[in-house]
């Protein structure tokens, strides 16, 4: 079945800022807004993005309401996540799928915001997008002219196709194994990704191009998670992978550096057995500058020539 492509974002339109995840720092609020509004859109700032119940942008049921109520609200053209941390997981089972399904919107955002992604592309058969975010990266002194071309590409030409995704100036992909693979665009953390498995809404990997990045994770952790998507048979499903960004991906130990792998051997040990193309280094995760994905969308990857190609 076809994916759905959201309707594009224009200038006027109304966006949504939610928190499905932590609560926000307060001191960020009213400059998230701002640098929303000042990329031409209207601005509904959800309650959960003041609410706070530990760490949490409210309670779950206040952060699964307000998420179903922006989908249902008319006035509501795009939803963007004011930021990540925790908690999307916890209001799963309290959305409304077939009422979002039903009004697919522009949803954007990253990290814990994975856990939405992937019931949306999944459940309610529509295209999202892994995007920085309005208290995290739009309020950055880095956040530079790459990082806002890909994200307002992204949410204002949702139709645009045959395109590529490309490194900032600089920054080169890397192949880890050669080879050439199209398939629907899937995953982003890789925490969020490895969560899924043995729930309702476990991520699909068959014939996908599975993209992964991850921050604060010492490389053994990232080795359990890969190991575990192996032991349930979901790597050996793929058609191909993208490894973007692994920002403070460290050793394990600190003191003895016998007792670490490098993240490069991890990969060689459980995903180059997979045989299929993979390309390292891709300009996307918790650093700047990087790109936005549609995730949904079909990508065909050469890691022979290290070039992602939006092809539908």
């Amino acid at each position: 079945m076809a994916m759905i492509i959201p309707k594009s974002l224009k200038k006027g339109d109304t966006v949504a800022l939610i928190s499905a995840s932590g609560a926000t720092p307060e001191h960020r609020i009213e400059r998230a807004i701002q640098a929303v509004e000042q990329l031409g859109f209207h601005v509904v700032v959800g309650e959960t993005c003041r609410a706070r119940h530990g760490y949490f942008g409210g309670s779950n049921e206040l952060r699964a309401k307000e998420l179903n109520d922006m989908f249902r609200n008319p006035e509501i053209d795009g939803i963007f996540c004011i930021r990540g941390g925790y908690g999307a997981t916890r209001i799963l089972p309290m959305l409304d799928l077939e009422m979002i399904k039903e009004n697919p919107k522009v949803f954007a955002g990253y990290s814990d915001v994975t856990a939405l992604h992937i019931v949306f592309n999944q459940q309610c058969g529509f295209v999202t997008y892994h995007t920085p975010m309005p208290s995290t990266e739009f309020i950055r002194p880095e956040m530079d002219d790459y990082t806002w071309e890909y994200f307002i590409n992204s949410v204002t030409n949702t139709e645009w196709n045959d395109y590529f995704l490309e490194n900032a100036k600089g920054q080169n992909m890397n192949t880890v194994v050669p080879g050439t693979a199209t398939g629907e665009l899937a995953g982003g953390n890789l925490t969020l990704v490895a969560a899924s498995l043995g729930t309702p809404y476990e991520i699909d990997l068959k014939d996908k191009i599975l993209f992964l990045e991850d921050i604060d994770e010492n490389v053994q952790r990232i080795d359990r998670m890969l190991t575990q998507l192996s032991l349930s048979g979901k790597l050996q499903q793929l058609s191909g992978i993208l490894l973007g960004a692994w920002t403070d991906c460290g050793p394990m130990d600190l003191k003895n550096a016998e007792n670490n792998l490098t993240l490069d051997t991890v990969f060689e040990e459980i995903l180059v057995p997979l045989n299929i193309p993979i390309i390292k280094d891709v300009t996307c995760g918790h650093v700047l500058p990087t790109m936005s994905l549609p995730l949904g969308k079909t990508v065909t990857i050469d890691a022979t020539n290290k070039s992602i190609q939006v092809v539908g």
